[in-house]
Parts: structure tokens; C-alpha cells; sequence
């Protein structure tokens, strides 16, 4: 019954997962729309900015996210010892945590550093685009980071529901 519950949670997950990735295409559909009309109107170098910006947004978040995640697991791996752990695997857990906290908080300057950068984009990009169009653009990077949030969040759930259905599976003789 609980491999069933597992199976059918799994299965609505998944069915999700396809609706994000229509809509991820449907926003890539959009950006591309978006960087033909900014190419046509700046200047090259402002143009490149504006590449340079989008292509990091999606790095700098997917980095941000995935540290992020991966220090969760860590986490829940420590809060999980008790006294029959092995001192060695208490010594790399935590030297794990403290390399990934390290790792996070840069990767929160990059984020502080691609949020001024969009400032800027969007300064530049005010000087060519009608109020509507940089609402647009505006709009687009939202989605494009909500996407990227959402879709993340869906891998990590469903990988949990896949081990949780292996490890039970196991369990079961």
C-alpha cells in the first residue's frame, strides 16, 4: 500500500515535471523573441551585456540552488548521527557542511553581484524599449526564475520519492 502511495505520488510528480518543462520551453520561446527585439534596438556591446546577463542568471541561480540542496542533505545527515557513528564519517560530514557553506555564501555574492547587473541591464535596456517591453522583459526574468526554482524543487522531490521507493523496495524480502 505504501509502495502504491509512493508509485502514484511519484507519477503526479512526474506529470508535473512535464507541465514545468512546457512551460520552460514556452519561456526560452519568449526569451528568444526578447533577444531579437534587443539586438535590433542597442548597441552591440549593450546587447552582449544583456546575453551576458540572461546566460548567468540561469547559471548563478542552478548553482545556488543545487549548493543549497546538497548542503540540506548534509544537514539532515548530521541532525541524523547518534553516538554509534563512525568519528570519520562525523569529521567528513562536517567538513563537508562548512565546504558547501563556504561555497553557498559565494555563490550568494554571485547573486548579489548578478542582481546589480540586472539593474543595469535593465537601465540600458529603458533607454530603447517602450514601458510595456521592459515590463515584458521585466516579467520574463521573473518567470525564467521561478522556472528555475520550480523545476529544481520537482528534481529534489522526486529523487526523495525514488530513493524512498527503492530503499522500501529493498526492505521488502
Amino acid at each position: 500500500e505504501l509502495m502504491a502511495s509512493l508509485q502514484s505520488r511519484l507519477q503526479a510528480l512526474w506529470e508535473e515535471q512535464e507541465l514545468v518543462l512546457l512551460e520552460v520551453r514556452e519561456c526560452a520561446r519568449w526569451g528568444e523573441e526578447l533577444e531579437v527585439l534587443v539586438r535590433d534596438l542597442c548597441k552591440p556591446q549593450e546587447f552582449e551585456r544583456y546575453m551576458m546577463f540572461i546566460g548567468d542568471l540561469e547559471k548563478v541561480l542552478s548553482l545556488l540552488l543545487c549548493l543549497s540542496s546538497r548542503l540540506a542533505r548534509v544537514q539532515n545527515a548530521l541532525s541524523r548521527m547518534d553516538g554509534s557513528t563512525e568519528p570519520e564519517e562525523k569529521q567528513s560530514l562536517n567538513e563537508r557542511h562548512q565546504l558547501l557553506s563556504r561555497q553557498r555564501e559565494d555563490a550568494k555574492d554571485l547573486k548579489e553581484n548578478l542582481d546589480r547587473r540586472e539593474r543595469v541591464v535593465s537601465g540600458i535596456l529603458a533607454k530603447y524599449l517602450t514601458e510595456q517591453q521592459l515590463q515584458d522583459y521585466q516579467h520574463f526574468v521573473q518567470v525564467k526564475t521561478s522556472l528555475l526554482i520550480e523545476q529544481k524543487d520537482l528534481e529534489e522531490q522526486i529523487k526523495f520519492f525514488e530513493e524512498q521507493l527503492e530503499n522500501l523496495k529493498q526492505s521488502i524480502p
